[in-house]
C-alpha cells in the first residue's frame, strides 16, 4: 500500500476549497491560508484574487497574502501589474498597500495612476499615498489632482481622500484645480480643499457648497450668506 502523504492532502483540499462555488468555503480557505502562512501557496493565492468575485473572499486572501513572507508575494504582486485582467492589477495594487514596501514605490507608475479601469486607478490612488517617498509627495500631488472631476461619485470621493492623504502638499495643484476652465473640476477642487481644511467634514455637503460657489462666485456667496 502507497502511504498517503498528509501535506499533499491538506494542500489539496485547500486548493479544492479556494475554487469551490460556495463563497463561504472559499472564505475559510483563505482564512486557513492566512492562519497557517505557506509560500507554496503564493502563486494560487495571487492568482485566485484575479478572479475571485466575492469582496470579502478577495480582502481574507489579501490578508492571507500579507501573512506571507514579502520576499515570496511581492515579485508575484508585482507582475500581476501588467496584468490585462483589471482585477488583477487593482487586487495587487490593494494587497501591495497592506504590505507596505516602500521598495514598491517606483511600480507604482503613472500608467496605473491613470488607468483606465476605475477600479484598478482607485487602488493605485491608494497604493500611492501609502508608499510614496518624501521627495516624490508633491509630483504624486500633481498627477492626481489632474484627474480631478473624473467619474461619479464614489471616484470623486476616492480621489479627494488620497489628496487629502497627501497634507498641504496638495495646495498648488488645488489652485489649478480652482482655476480650471471645467466646472466640473473647479467643483471638486473646492470640495478637496474643504475636506482638506476639514478633514471631518461630509463629501457631499463640501460638494453642494462648492456647486453654490461655482454658482454665484465667491464675493456673490459671501454676501448671501451674510444676508441670511
Amino acid at each position: 500500500m502507497i502511504p498517503i502523504n498528509t501535506t499533499q492532502r491538506t494542500d489539496t483540499r485547500l486548493l479544492d476549497a479556494l475554487s469551490s462555488e460556495s463563497s463561504s468555503t472559499r472564505l475559510q480557505a483563505a482564512l486557513a491560508a492566512g492562519t497557517h502562512p505557506d509560500a507554496r501557496f503564493v502563486d494560487t493565492l495571487v492568482a485566485r484574487c484575479a478572479i475571485e468575485p466575492d469582496f470579502f473572499v478577495r480582502d481574507m486572501l489579501t490578508w492571507a497574502l500579507t501573512r506571507l513572507p514579502s520576499e515570496s508575494t511581492v515579485p508575484a504582486l508585482l507582475a500581476e501589474l501588467g496584468s490585462e485582467v483589471a482585477q488583477a492589477r487593482s487586487q495587487a495594487l490593494h494587497t501591495l498597500s497592506k504590505i507596505g514596501d516602500a521598495g514598491t514605490w517606483p511600480a507604482i507608475t503613472r500608467s496605473l495612476l491613470h488607468d483606465a479601469d476605475d477600479e484598478v486607478a482607485r487602488s493605485a490612488w491608494r497604493a500611492a499615498v501609502v508608499l510614496v517617498p518624501d521627495g516624490e509627495r508633491k509630483s504624486l500631488a500633481t498627477d492626481l489632482a489632474a484627474q480631478l472631476g473624473r467619474g461619479d461619485r464614489t471616484m470623486r470621493l476616492s480621489l479627494s481622500r488620497a489628496l487629502v492623504a497627501l497634507g498641504d502638499e496638495i495646495e498648488p495643484a488645488l489652485r489649478e484645480g480652482l482655476a480650471s476652465a471645467d466646472p466640473e473640476v473647479r467643483v471638486h477642487a473646492r470640495a478637496t480643499e474643504r475636506l482638506l481644511r476639514d478633514p471631518d467634514a461630509d463629501f457631499d455637503p463640501a460638494v453642494d457648497e462648492a456647486k453654490r460657489i461655482a454658482a454665484l462666485g465667491p464675493e456673490r456667496t459671501r454676501e448671501h450668506d451674510a444676508d441670511r
